[in-house]
């Protein structure tokens, strides 16, 4: 058995075989996407992003007999800190062969750089934060995932749970089909005409303007106040995701609801452009913006990536007549299949509103704790 080395990432070819390992330990994998490698550059601190103003983030790679074998981001998110009043490290951009030797070598190095700045506690996996990818996926290995959400081979789990990490919070995908959508309105559609005639909003297209994405992204951060492990975006991260949300919106699929000309609520349902990110290897550059983002109307499947309501307007059923209001455009634009991804379990509402309409739960994502007493095996 070869002995396992962790280093922390200093040179360029370090950070090259960081955001290269997937391409070696997936290219058997058919339901594995690439991710976007400029993405990953920036947010694991190897590039300029609004991340790195609020966490520190130190990499590490795992190499057996000189060969890349593993990999791990160690993360210290202040503004999740300062939120929940808390000293919390969290792990990401987790990838390793199918040996615990090498996991449990990753997690070590991650956990003493943690030490070393008296943080015991450690939560992931979060790329970097729970307002990008996260959770480790669990169940529902048998398809590819939809834009933004992880995917993993099934051996990952026995990984992290052999060091000592345990469940921290379970984070759901639901998938509804063409065929499901006449019996979801008759289900709901009545509840959708009852909290329509409570609220008297005004569901309108949100259109691809800043000012839009803006009024979509403070619905988002006020939206998810209290909710397990939610941080809202800041300013600065707000304005980066107006910059991207531009180019990946498409009016059709996105509707704000009003209240007296407020913003009230919102839902976004962006086309999976997953299929079209393997295509381009994950490589955006030169041409691959070209590939990603033309002919929107080609997709057939898309991610309904939130739901936001203000907490004063949530109990009045809004989030349904924002649903009710996206299903005939999707309709309409020929979409097959939706999936609504990611829900919290703690989160009760849209929970229960995704099974009342029966749609399916087709992958679990899990959140992983570990406190200061767990020992590596």
């Amino acid at each position: 058995m070869g002995a396992v080395e962790v280093r922390p990432v200093t040179s360029w070819g370090d950070r090259r075989a960081f955001i290269n390992l997937p391409w070696t330990l997936y290219r058997d994998d058919p339901n594995w996407v690439p991710p976007l490698r400029l993405l990953v550059k920036e947010l694991v601190g190897y590039s300029r992003h609004p991340f790195g103003e609020i966490a520190d983030v130190q990499t590490f790679l795992a190499r057996k007999d000189g060969v890349a074998c593993g990999r791990i981001a160690a993360i210290v998110n202040h503004e999740h800190n300062k939120m929940f009043n808390e000293k919390r490290g969290f792990f990401g951009f987790f990838e390793s062969i199918d040996d615990s030797q090498v996991a449990h070598a990753l997690f070590d190095e991650a956990r003493r750089w943690l030490a070393a700045r008296d943080i015991h506690l450690i939560r992931g996996p979060a790329n970097p934060s729970m307002n990008y990818e996260c959770g480790l996926l669990v169940d529902g290995f048998d398809s590819p995932p939809t834009f933004l959400m992880t995917y993993n081979p099934p051996y990952y789990p026995r990984l992290v749970e052999s060091y000592g990490f345990r469940k921290a919070q379970d984070l759901y995908a639901f998938t509804g089909s063409r065929e499901q959508l006449p019996k979801v309105e008759d289900q709901l559609g009545g509840l959708a005409d009852q909290a329509q005639a409570r609220c008297e909003a005004n569901i309108r297209p949100m259109h691809g303007t800043k000012k839009d994405i803006e009024v979509f992204l403070e619905l988002y951060n006020r939206s998810f106040e209290g909710m397990w492990g939610s941080v809202p975006l800041t300013r600065h991260e707000m304005t980066e995701f107006v910059t991207t949300l531009k180019w990946l919106v498409d009016p059709q699929l996105a509707m704000i609801a009003e209240v007296d000309g407020r913003g009230v609520g919102a839902v976004i349902g962006l086309p999976d452009y997953n299929p079209r990110i393997k295509k381009i290897n994950g490589r955006l550059l030169p041409f691959g913006f070209y590939h990603l983002l033309t002919k929107k109307k080609d997709i057939r499947r898309i991610r309904v990536i939130s739901i936001n309501v203000l907490p004063e307007f949530q109990r009045w059923g809004l989030g349904l007549v924002l649903l009710r209001a996206l299903v005939p455009k999707a309709l309409e634009m020929g979409i097959q299949e939706a999936e609504f991804s990611w829900i919290a379990e703690s989160n009760t509402l849209p929970r229960i509103g995704m099974e009342k309409a029966q749609v399916k739960l087709t992958k679990t994502y899990r959140m992983f704790d570990l406190d200061g007493a767990a020992k590596s095996n």
